[in-house]
């Protein structure tokens, strides 16, 4: 044996000796373990990408997702206990008594808008005239064109716990089964019915991913430890709600490794764009964001709480004013709403050349009953109902905020070096630096050589920074609890702003002009206005990118117009489905050799939880 092995042995056996004897030995920091750097297998990489109604999934070497009814139905636990479902077209704010005076004044402006714009041919739309179509639609009485519409409730003599996607879909409300929506406008669907807590949506979303992952993806559970998975959130989103979903995903499904990454961030690696204008027109909820180089600028992220289905439900409502010939068409009847979502998809339209009456069919086919075909004679209201988007005001929605931008975090116990104490400390150093910078100023200017005072200085720039050190701790303290409470002038007009902004309902392509002027730069914002690229389904309506171009065109800032060469609004990237362009982002993003530094992975996430994801997450967390 060398002497240097009986050294160390001697060594090993004192730290024995210390610990017996109870002595501490000096804590030394975790460090947060290296992610090796492995090969990438596509095949193992599960991509969620979780929508108000649909959910996208599949592995990341599928060419498209599986696309399932992000719902389930949950059987009740006790007979005899109350029906309850989350309604889908339905929402708070519509029965107010000012609603049907803003859907009116709403519906005034699209008319406007309407007739001041003429046709390519140079020629003035024709007007079609409500009192001859309502005439029409009221006279008219359904065709029986079988005894048997084919169409049938979900069977559920097995009495299964609960069902899932199409199945929860077409559950007969009569049965004793809860349907809940986990997600609604992009956020959990937290409310205080039944299946409303954090809790109960997210044993929804357990239940629905894994069923969705074992029936469609054929992956057992018990083999998911050899999986991972990205999962693709909003990009105005709630920290808490990211936290929950990984320790769902990491702890509760048992993926071993999860990469989260923000939708609009996918959605430009999905049609193969380093930059855009990302406007994600969804079932529930619209967003726009400005994206450069992977990057999302915070203060160009909108949220505008209504989408496809607002849309949906206005369409209804003008039908219902010109004499719809279906009379027991429910907003609350799950049937009607998927028949009402069909009707909006085969007959709006954002052309202006079409004008005038058409006559139309459409059938109704419900569980239970015969197949109708009903006839229907249609003005503007295909035109009107689309261009709501545009003035939210005819959605009728009151008394519930429309407009959402990028909060500051409220903090998490979890995570010590968050925003706040970066905006804390960042403040001092700055302050400090200023003070001392001023100090050295008045120094050379009274005549002082600076070198020779050095020794006074220094103590009182000491003294000066120890004085702001505390002013300023004070300040951050109660810039933590209140945003009010900091510096008060600045921050008060900031917030005063910001509510008011918050306030109104934008229009969409007012809500695209405002995100692309939050750049930081004339040639970012040049960059924006050429590539403005249109994602989601609830924008899917046949001469809708150059109604969109038009609008931006003609409302965007005169200085503008004479750099930007061209406006470009891209709404099928690649000819692909724009609802999967997300998705497709997120499976790309899973074979990029940058992607193999962001895994966290189980062990990592349980030892450190959320700071992981300030470590690791691909945007600023």
């Amino acid at each position: 044996m060398t002497q240097v092995e009986q050294d160390n042995g001697k060594e090993k056996e004192k730290e024995k000796e210390k610990e017996q004897r109870g002595v501490k030995r000096p804590i030394v920091p975790a460090a947060i373990p290296e992610s090796v750097l492995e090969p990438i297998q596509s095949n193992f990489i599960v991509v969620i990408h979780p929508g108000s109604s649909t959910l996208r999934i599949g592995r990341a070497a599928d060419t498209l997702p599986v696309c399932v009814p992000h719902i389930i139905a949950r059987r009740h636990k006790q007979q005899g206990q109350p029906h309850y479902e989350d309604p889908w077209l339905h929402r708070d704010g519509l029965n107010k008594p000012e609603s049907n005076e803003q859907r009116q004044n709403g519906l005034k402006m699209v008319d406007q808008a309407i007739w001041s714009k003429k046709m390519s041919n140079g020629a003035r739309r024709i007007p079609a005239p409500p009192d001859q179509v309502r005439a029409y639609n009221k006279q008219m009485r359904p065709a029986v064109l079988d005894t048997n519409s084919g169409v049938k409730w979900t069977n559920t003599s097995h009495q299964p716990e609960f069902l899932v996607g199409e199945e929860a879909l077409y559950v007969n409300p009569s049965d004793c089964y809860n349907v809940h929506w986990p997600i609604r406008r992009g956020q959990f669907n937290l409310h205080e019915g039944p299946g409303g807590s954090l809790t109960a949506v997210l044993a929804d979303l357990e239940t629905i991913w894994t069923y969705a992952i074992q029936k469609f993806l054929e992956i057992p559970r018990k083999d998911l430890k050899y999986y991972r998975c990205i999962l693709l959130i909003p990009d105005i989103y709630n920290r808490q709600h990211v936290k929950e979903l990984i320790n769902l995903l990491l702890n509760n499904i048992g993926f071993s490794g999860v990469v989260v990454h923000q939708e609009s961030i996918c959605a430009t690696f999905g049609s193969g764009l380093s930059s855009a204008c990302v406007v994600d027109v969804g079932e529930q909820k619209t967003s726009v964001c400005c994206v450069e180089d992977g990057v999302s600028h915070r203060n160009t992220r909108l949220r505008l709480a209504y989408g496809g289905s607002d849309v949906t439900r206005c369409f209804f409502w003008l039908m219902q004013r010109s004499g719809f010939p279906y009379r027991d068409c429910q907003l609350f009847n799950r049937m009607d709403c998927l028949l009402l979502q069909q009707l909006k998809e085969t007959f709006c339209h954002l052309d202006q050349d079409i004008s005038g009456i058409q006559d139309h069919e459409f059938k109704v086919r419900q569980p239970d009953s015969p197949a109708l075909l009903y006839q229907l004679r249609q003005g503007d209201e295909k035109l009107q109902a689309p261009m709501a988007l545009f003035y939210p005001a005819t959605f009728g929605i009151v008394g519930q905020k429309i407009t959402s931008l990028q909060h500051r975090s409220q903090g998490d116990s979890e995570d010590p070096h968050d925003e706040h104490y970066l905006v804390a400390t960042q403040s001092k150093q700055e302050q400090a630096a200023k003070a001392i910078a001023e100090r050295k100023a008045l120094a050379k200017f009274a005549g002082f050589e600076v070198e020779s005072s050095t020794q006074n200085t220094d103590s009182a720039e000491k003294s000066h920074s120890h004085e702001l050190e505390l002013g300023t701790s004070q300040h951050d303290c109660l810039l933590g609890a209140n945003d009010s409470e900091d510096l008060p002038a600045t921050l008060m007009a900031r917030k005063t702003t910001m509510s008011q902004f918050e306030g109104k309902a934008l229009g969409l392509d007012k809500s695209i002009l405002h995100s692309i002027d939050c750049c930081g730069s004339d040639e970012t914002k040049k960059k924006m206005y050429s590539s403005i690229l249109v994602v989601g389904g609830g924008l899917m309506f046949h001469g809708a990118q150059e109604f969109l171009q038009h609008r931006i065109l003609n409302k965007m800032p005169p200085s503008f117009r004479r750099i930007v060469e061209n406006v470009e609004v891209i709404t099928r990237p690649k000819d692909m489905d724009p609802r999967l362009i997300a998705w497709k982002g997120g499976a790309v993003l899973a074979c990029l050799d940058t992607t193999q530094e962001l895994w966290i992975h189980q062990r990592e996430w349980q030892r450190f939880g959320i700071r992981m994801l300030r470590e690791r997450a691909p945007f600023v967390w």
